[in-house]
Protein backbone atom coordinates (compact mmCIF):
# COMPACT_ATOMS: atom_id res chain seq x y z
CA UNK A 1 0.00 0.00 0.00
CA UNK A 2 2.72 2.48 1.00
CA UNK A 3 4.75 1.61 -2.10
CA UNK A 4 1.72 2.28 -4.29
CA UNK A 5 1.15 5.64 -2.63
CA UNK A 6 4.83 6.51 -3.03
CA UNK A 7 4.74 5.60 -6.71
CA UNK A 8 1.64 7.71 -7.28
CA UNK A 9 3.22 10.54 -5.32
CA UNK A 10 6.25 10.52 -7.59
CA UNK A 11 3.92 11.00 -10.56
CA UNK A 12 1.34 13.34 -9.05
CA UNK A 13 3.82 15.66 -7.30
CA UNK A 14 5.55 16.93 -10.46
CA UNK A 15 2.16 17.26 -12.16
CA UNK A 16 0.91 19.41 -9.30
CA UNK A 17 3.99 21.65 -9.58
CA UNK A 18 3.40 22.15 -13.30
CA UNK A 19 -0.29 22.77 -12.69
CA UNK A 20 0.44 25.45 -10.09
CA UNK A 21 2.88 27.15 -12.46
CA UNK A 22 0.30 27.22 -15.25
CA UNK A 23 -2.30 28.53 -12.81
CA UNK A 24 -0.05 31.32 -11.50
CA UNK A 25 1.93 32.22 -14.62
CA UNK A 26 -0.21 30.94 -17.49
CA UNK A 27 1.01 28.96 -20.47
CA UNK A 28 2.97 31.90 -21.90
CA UNK A 29 6.37 31.05 -20.31
CA UNK A 30 6.12 27.45 -21.52
CA UNK A 31 5.26 28.52 -25.07
CA UNK A 32 7.94 31.22 -25.03
CA UNK A 33 10.52 28.63 -24.07
CA UNK A 34 9.49 26.28 -26.87
CA UNK A 35 9.51 29.09 -29.44
CA UNK A 36 12.95 30.35 -28.43
CA UNK A 37 14.75 27.04 -29.05
CA UNK A 38 16.93 27.24 -32.15
CA UNK A 39 19.39 25.06 -34.02
CA UNK A 40 22.45 26.70 -32.52
CA UNK A 41 21.29 26.03 -28.98
CA UNK A 42 20.48 22.40 -29.80
CA UNK A 43 23.86 21.89 -31.45
CA UNK A 44 25.61 23.34 -28.42
CA UNK A 45 23.62 21.08 -26.11
CA UNK A 46 24.48 18.01 -28.17
CA UNK A 47 28.19 18.88 -28.08
CA UNK A 48 28.18 19.48 -24.33
CA UNK A 49 26.26 16.23 -23.81
CA UNK A 50 29.01 14.28 -25.57
CA UNK A 51 31.60 15.59 -23.12
CA UNK A 52 29.45 15.03 -20.02
CA UNK A 53 28.29 11.57 -21.10
CA UNK A 54 31.80 10.35 -21.82
CA UNK A 55 32.92 11.74 -18.45
CA UNK A 56 30.12 10.04 -16.57
CA UNK A 57 30.68 6.77 -18.44
CA UNK A 58 34.36 6.94 -17.46
CA UNK A 59 33.29 7.44 -13.83
CA UNK A 60 31.01 4.41 -14.04
CA UNK A 61 33.78 2.30 -15.57
CA UNK A 62 36.11 3.20 -12.69
CA UNK A 63 33.55 2.39 -9.99
CA UNK A 64 32.44 -0.82 -11.70
CA UNK A 65 36.05 -1.94 -12.09
CA UNK A 66 36.67 -1.39 -8.39
CA UNK A 67 33.68 -3.62 -7.59
CA UNK A 68 34.84 -6.33 -9.97
CA UNK A 69 32.28 -5.82 -12.76
CA UNK A 70 34.42 -3.94 -15.24
CA UNK A 71 33.21 -2.87 -18.66
CA UNK A 72 34.81 -1.13 -21.62
CA UNK A 73 34.53 2.63 -22.06
CA UNK A 74 32.64 2.36 -25.42
CA UNK A 75 30.13 0.01 -23.81
CA UNK A 76 29.77 2.36 -20.84
CA UNK A 77 29.20 5.37 -23.12
CA UNK A 78 26.55 3.54 -25.14
CA UNK A 79 24.77 2.33 -21.99
CA UNK A 80 24.92 5.79 -20.44
CA UNK A 81 23.39 7.40 -23.54
CA UNK A 82 20.63 4.80 -23.45
CA UNK A 83 20.02 5.55 -19.77
CA UNK A 84 19.88 9.30 -20.42
CA UNK A 85 17.27 8.80 -23.14
CA UNK A 86 15.13 6.58 -20.91
CA UNK A 87 15.43 8.99 -17.99
CA UNK A 88 14.41 11.89 -20.25
CA UNK A 89 11.36 10.13 -21.65
CA UNK A 90 9.98 7.97 -18.82
CA UNK A 91 8.55 8.96 -15.41
CA UNK A 92 10.73 8.78 -12.32
CA UNK A 93 14.08 9.87 -13.74
CA UNK A 94 15.91 6.67 -12.72
CA UNK A 95 14.51 4.04 -15.09
CA UNK A 96 17.49 4.37 -17.41
CA UNK A 97 19.98 3.89 -14.58
CA UNK A 98 18.18 0.80 -13.34
CA UNK A 99 18.15 -0.55 -16.88
CA UNK A 100 21.89 -0.05 -17.43
CA UNK A 101 22.65 -1.69 -14.11
CA UNK A 102 20.53 -4.75 -14.87
CA UNK A 103 21.77 -4.98 -18.46
CA UNK A 104 25.41 -4.81 -17.37
CA UNK A 105 24.72 -7.28 -14.58
CA UNK A 106 23.34 -9.81 -17.03
CA UNK A 107 26.44 -9.39 -19.19
CA UNK A 108 28.73 -10.19 -16.26
CA UNK A 109 26.34 -12.62 -14.56
CA UNK A 110 26.16 -10.54 -11.36
CA UNK A 111 23.16 -8.23 -11.42
CA UNK A 112 23.44 -7.31 -7.76
CA UNK A 113 27.01 -6.06 -7.93
CA UNK A 114 26.38 -4.28 -11.24
CA UNK A 115 23.40 -2.44 -9.75
CA UNK A 116 25.52 -1.47 -6.77
CA UNK A 117 28.14 -0.04 -9.13
CA UNK A 118 25.46 2.18 -10.68
CA UNK A 119 24.18 3.27 -7.27
CA UNK A 120 27.66 4.15 -6.00
CA UNK A 121 28.60 5.85 -9.27
CA UNK A 122 25.53 8.09 -9.04
CA UNK A 123 26.18 8.62 -5.32
CA UNK A 124 29.73 9.78 -6.01
CA UNK A 125 28.45 12.22 -8.61
CA UNK A 126 25.88 13.61 -6.17
CA UNK A 127 28.52 14.08 -3.48
CA UNK A 128 30.81 16.03 -5.82
CA UNK A 129 27.84 18.04 -7.09
CA UNK A 130 26.81 18.98 -3.55
CA UNK A 131 30.35 19.98 -2.60
CA UNK A 132 30.85 22.12 -5.71
CA UNK A 133 27.41 23.70 -5.31
CA UNK A 134 28.07 24.60 -1.67
CA UNK A 135 31.41 26.19 -2.52
CA UNK A 136 29.92 28.25 -5.36
CA UNK A 137 26.92 29.35 -3.29
CA UNK A 138 29.24 30.37 -0.46
CA UNK A 139 31.39 32.42 -2.82
CA UNK A 140 28.78 34.06 -5.06
CA UNK A 141 25.57 35.93 -4.18
CA UNK A 142 22.32 34.02 -4.53
CA UNK A 143 18.85 33.90 -2.94
CA UNK A 144 20.12 31.25 -0.48
CA UNK A 145 23.48 32.85 0.33
CA UNK A 146 22.57 33.59 3.98
CA UNK A 147 21.80 29.94 4.69
CA UNK A 148 24.90 28.46 3.11
CA UNK A 149 27.19 28.41 6.21
CA UNK A 150 24.69 26.10 7.94
CA UNK A 151 24.38 23.99 4.82
CA UNK A 152 28.16 23.75 4.59
CA UNK A 153 28.34 22.45 8.17
CA UNK A 154 25.66 19.84 7.44
CA UNK A 155 27.38 18.71 4.23
CA UNK A 156 30.75 18.50 5.96
CA UNK A 157 29.21 16.38 8.70
CA UNK A 158 27.70 14.05 6.10
CA UNK A 159 31.00 13.63 4.28
CA UNK A 160 32.79 12.82 7.52
CA UNK A 161 30.11 10.25 8.27
CA UNK A 162 30.63 8.55 4.91
CA UNK A 163 34.40 8.45 5.45
CA UNK A 164 33.95 6.95 8.90
CA UNK A 165 31.61 4.33 7.47
CA UNK A 166 34.21 3.42 4.86
CA UNK A 167 36.82 2.89 7.61
CA UNK A 168 34.63 0.55 9.66
CA UNK A 169 35.91 -2.97 9.84
CA UNK A 170 33.45 -5.89 9.62
CA UNK A 171 32.23 -7.28 12.95
CA UNK A 172 31.65 -10.87 13.87
CA UNK A 173 27.91 -10.31 14.28
CA UNK A 174 25.72 -11.73 11.54
CA UNK A 175 22.83 -9.27 11.83
CA UNK A 176 21.35 -7.98 8.59
CA UNK A 177 22.25 -4.38 9.30
CA UNK A 178 25.82 -5.30 10.18
CA UNK A 179 26.21 -7.15 6.89
CA UNK A 180 24.72 -4.23 4.96
CA UNK A 181 27.05 -1.75 6.67
CA UNK A 182 30.02 -4.00 6.01
CA UNK A 183 29.12 -4.36 2.34
CA UNK A 184 28.57 -0.63 1.94
CA UNK A 185 31.90 0.15 3.59
CA UNK A 186 33.66 -2.36 1.33
CA UNK A 187 32.01 -0.92 -1.78
CA UNK A 188 33.02 2.62 -0.82
CA UNK A 189 36.61 1.59 -0.17
CA UNK A 190 36.96 -0.48 -3.35
CA UNK A 191 34.81 1.51 -5.76
CA UNK A 192 35.14 5.14 -4.64
CA UNK A 193 38.07 5.73 -2.31
CA UNK A 194 40.76 3.57 -3.90
CA UNK A 195 43.94 5.60 -4.36
CA UNK A 196 43.80 5.65 -8.16
CA UNK A 197 40.01 5.89 -8.35
CA UNK A 198 38.82 8.85 -6.33
CA UNK A 199 40.76 11.62 -8.16
CA UNK A 200 39.41 10.43 -11.51
CA UNK A 201 35.89 10.07 -10.11
CA UNK A 202 36.04 13.60 -8.69
CA UNK A 203 37.39 15.01 -11.97
CA UNK A 204 34.77 13.24 -14.10
CA UNK A 205 31.98 14.37 -11.78
CA UNK A 206 33.16 17.98 -11.74
CA UNK A 207 33.47 18.07 -15.54
CA UNK A 208 30.00 16.57 -15.90
CA UNK A 209 28.52 19.17 -13.55
CA UNK A 210 30.31 21.92 -15.48
CA UNK A 211 28.76 20.59 -18.69
CA UNK A 212 25.26 20.66 -17.18
CA UNK A 213 25.81 24.18 -15.83
CA UNK A 214 27.07 25.36 -19.23
CA UNK A 215 24.00 23.84 -20.87
CA UNK A 216 21.74 25.68 -18.44
CA UNK A 217 23.55 28.97 -19.06
CA UNK A 218 23.11 28.41 -22.79
CA UNK A 219 19.41 27.72 -22.22
CA UNK A 220 19.06 30.92 -20.18
CA UNK A 221 20.72 32.97 -22.89
CA UNK A 222 18.50 31.33 -25.51
CA UNK A 223 15.43 32.21 -23.45
CA UNK A 224 16.50 35.87 -23.36
CA UNK A 225 18.33 36.21 -20.04
CA UNK A 226 21.25 38.62 -20.31
CA UNK A 227 22.56 38.41 -16.72
CA UNK A 228 26.32 37.77 -16.43
CA UNK A 229 27.59 34.21 -15.81
CA UNK A 230 28.71 35.12 -12.26
CA UNK A 231 25.07 35.85 -11.42
CA UNK A 232 23.64 32.93 -13.36
CA UNK A 233 25.98 30.18 -12.13
CA UNK A 234 24.49 29.91 -8.60
CA UNK A 235 21.02 29.89 -10.13
CA UNK A 236 22.03 27.14 -12.53
CA UNK A 237 23.43 24.97 -9.74
CA UNK A 238 20.28 25.40 -7.63
CA UNK A 239 18.06 24.32 -10.53
CA UNK A 240 20.36 21.40 -11.35
CA UNK A 241 20.17 20.28 -7.71
CA UNK A 242 16.37 20.22 -7.99
CA UNK A 243 16.64 17.75 -10.87
CA UNK A 244 17.52 15.04 -8.36
CA UNK A 245 13.92 15.18 -7.09
CA UNK A 246 11.25 12.82 -8.50
CA UNK A 247 9.93 14.11 -11.81
CA UNK A 248 7.96 13.10 -14.86
CA UNK A 249 10.62 12.61 -17.55
CA UNK A 250 12.59 15.46 -15.98
CA UNK A 251 9.67 17.89 -15.80
CA UNK A 252 8.18 19.37 -12.65
CA UNK A 253 10.67 20.27 -9.89
CA UNK A 254 13.05 21.80 -12.44
CA UNK A 255 10.45 24.30 -13.63
CA UNK A 256 9.20 24.99 -10.11
CA UNK A 257 12.64 25.75 -8.66
CA UNK A 258 13.61 27.75 -11.75
CA UNK A 259 10.51 29.93 -11.34
CA UNK A 260 11.27 30.49 -7.66
CA UNK A 261 15.00 31.19 -7.94
CA UNK A 262 14.66 33.45 -10.99
CA UNK A 263 11.93 35.39 -9.22
CA UNK A 264 13.95 35.65 -6.00
CA UNK A 265 16.96 36.87 -7.98
CA UNK A 266 14.91 39.59 -9.67
CA UNK A 267 15.00 38.00 -13.11
CA UNK A 268 11.32 37.09 -13.30
CA UNK A 269 9.60 33.79 -12.61
CA UNK A 270 8.31 33.66 -16.19
CA UNK A 271 11.86 33.82 -17.53
CA UNK A 272 12.85 31.04 -15.16
CA UNK A 273 10.11 28.74 -16.47
CA UNK A 274 11.02 29.57 -20.08
CA UNK A 275 14.68 28.76 -19.35
CA UNK A 276 13.74 25.44 -17.74
CA UNK A 277 11.62 24.55 -20.77
CA UNK A 278 14.49 25.36 -23.15
CA UNK A 279 16.83 23.27 -21.01
CA UNK A 280 14.39 20.35 -21.03
CA UNK A 281 14.13 20.41 -24.82
CA UNK A 282 17.92 20.65 -25.18
CA UNK A 283 18.47 17.70 -22.85
CA UNK A 284 15.90 15.61 -24.69
CA UNK A 285 17.49 16.28 -28.08
CA UNK A 286 20.99 15.66 -26.68
CA UNK A 287 19.84 12.26 -25.37
CA UNK A 288 18.55 11.03 -28.76
CA UNK A 289 21.72 8.99 -29.47
CA UNK A 290 20.42 6.77 -26.67
CA UNK A 291 17.40 5.93 -28.82
CA UNK A 292 19.78 4.71 -31.52
CA UNK A 293 21.53 2.55 -28.92
CA UNK A 294 18.18 1.01 -28.00
CA UNK A 295 17.43 0.21 -31.64
CA UNK A 296 20.86 -1.35 -32.20
CA UNK A 297 20.55 -3.40 -28.99
CA UNK A 298 17.13 -4.63 -30.09
CA UNK A 299 18.60 -6.25 -33.21
CA UNK A 300 21.91 -7.26 -31.65
CA UNK A 301 22.38 -11.00 -31.08
CA UNK A 302 22.76 -12.05 -27.48
CA UNK A 303 26.34 -12.12 -26.29
CA UNK A 304 27.75 -14.88 -24.10
CA UNK A 305 27.90 -13.32 -20.63
CA UNK A 306 31.21 -12.82 -18.89
CA UNK A 307 31.72 -13.82 -15.28
CA UNK A 308 32.17 -10.99 -12.81
CA UNK A 309 35.51 -10.52 -11.09
CA UNK A 310 35.83 -10.01 -7.33
CA UNK A 311 36.23 -6.41 -6.10
CA UNK A 312 39.64 -4.83 -6.58
CA UNK A 313 40.64 -5.10 -2.91
CA UNK A 314 39.82 -8.81 -2.86
CA UNK A 315 41.91 -9.41 -6.00
CA UNK A 316 44.85 -7.56 -4.45
CA UNK A 317 44.51 -9.50 -1.19
CA UNK A 318 44.59 -12.77 -3.06
CA UNK A 319 47.80 -11.74 -4.78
Amino acid sequence: MSRTLLAWGRLVGPGVVLGVLVWRLGTGPFLDGLRSVDGGALAGAVGLAVLTTVGYAWRWKIVAGGLGVDLSLPAAVAAYYRALFLNATLPGGIVGDVHRGISHGRDVRDVGRALRSVVWERFAGQVVQVLVTVVVLLALPSPVHAYMPWVAVAVGTGVVGVLLLARRQPHATRSVWARLRSRAAGDIRAGLLARRAWPCIALASALGLAGHAATFLLAARTAGTTAPPSRMLPIALLVIAAMALPSVAGWGPREGVAAWVFGAAGLGAQRGVATAVVYGVMVLVASLPGAAVLVVAWFRPNRFPQRAQPPLQERVARG
